[in-house]
């Protein structure tokens, strides 16, 4: 059998000499944090962030298994295993906590979905740059405003006799008495019509973001074969943020089990108390005003490992599917 060589510089080689002078040399783990230190000093404060305020905390879901004792401590109460889950769902209650919290999941996570989509699409159809950015910052602005002030301003605008909406009602003849927020059927309405307000300008921006990435060429071929804005959309736009999309739905099914504390406990009252009592509300209650720190911790982790079952089965057929996952 005949050696393969190869010249080099002028000289004969053999192609495993070739490839053993070219063979990249192993750096030690130390050495090639040391070789990129500029990165890992930029990612520094995220790390120390997640740590402090996301890891080192999961230590207290040990209290799920635990008897809480303010004189024993977190760790020196004794084991009562699975009691406060038992505990839970033998609660008559506990399936109507989360019935009410998996309809306002998923309408903040099915119904809203579409929503910031389509507002991107138009942005992305306005075509001077001035008016976009100016309607941009005028939808995303709500954003910026916390859950206190929204819900504030939805209880001056609902309000008995003195809110607008009464008094509109009251000039053209009709009852200005009404006290909208406690009416139990209008609370998941008003719930979504908030949240939807609130935040989709500011997803709209994460979508808008990856319209701009398609290639114009793209809409260039699919003008020239015939189609219109409307088929442009559906056969180009759509189909170039699928990745996109599948990602943020993905993310957000971790959630699923929590629908969004500040918001449904900022409208919670007498009136809307069976159809506003969610698992989040449910645990700070017990948890905080209760004094059941172990029950409340055990519901807690119940609704984050849903979550997180729930993503990661989600994810897994994304990517056999789609072939777009987070992992």
């Amino acid at each position: 059998m005949v050696e393969k060589r190869v010249v080099y510089n002028g000289e004969l080689r053999s192609q495993e000499e070739l490839d053993a002078y070219y063979k990249p040399v192993k750096k030690s783990f130390w050495k090639r944090i040391l070789q990129h230190k500029i990165f890992y000093l930029m990612i520094l404060p995220c790390l120390i962030h997640y740590t402090v305020f996301s890891y080192w905390p999961m230590a207290g879901n040990i209290l799920a298994f635990k008897e809480f004792g303010f004189n024993t401590g977190m760790f020196g109460g004794d084991w009562v295993g699975f009691k406060y889950f038992e505990q839970f769902f033998n609660d008559p209650r506990s399936m109507l906590y989360v019935r009410n919290t998996l309809v306002i999941s998923s309408m903040k996570l099915f119904l809203y979905l579409p929503f910031p989509i389509m507002l991107a699409l138009m942005f992305n159809e306005v075509k001077q740059p001035r008016l976009r950015d100016t309607l941009q910052t005028v939808t995303y602005l709500p954003y910026f405003i916390s859950w206190v002030v929204v819900i504030g301003l939805m209880n001056a605008l609902l309000a008995p006799n003195t809110g607008l909406l009464n008094q509109v009602i009251a000039n053209l003849g009709g009852d200005g008495s009404k006290f909208w927020m406690m009416d139990r059927t209008l609370f998941y309405p008003l719930t979504f019509l908030s949240y939807l307000w609130k935040e989709v300008g500011w997803d709209s921006i994460i979508y808008f973001s990856a319209i701009v990435a398609i290639s114009p060429s793209l809409f260039e071929a699919a003008a020239i074969d015939g189609a219109g804005k409307l088929r442009q959309m559906w056969h180009v736009t759509i189909p170039g943020i699928r990745g996109t999309i599948i990602l943020l739905f993905i993310m957000s099914l971790g959630s699923i089990l929590s629908a969004g504390f500040d918001q449904v406990f900022l409208m919670q009252n007498p009136g809307n108390a069976d159809v506003s009592e969610i698992i989040d509300t449910y645990v700070v209650r017990t948890g905080l005003q209760g004094g059941q720190f172990g029950y409340s911790t055990a519901i807690s982790l119940m609704q984050g490992l849903v979550g997180l079952v729930l993503t990661v089965i989600v994810n897994h057929i994304a990517d056999k599917k789609f072939d777009s996952a987070v992992w």
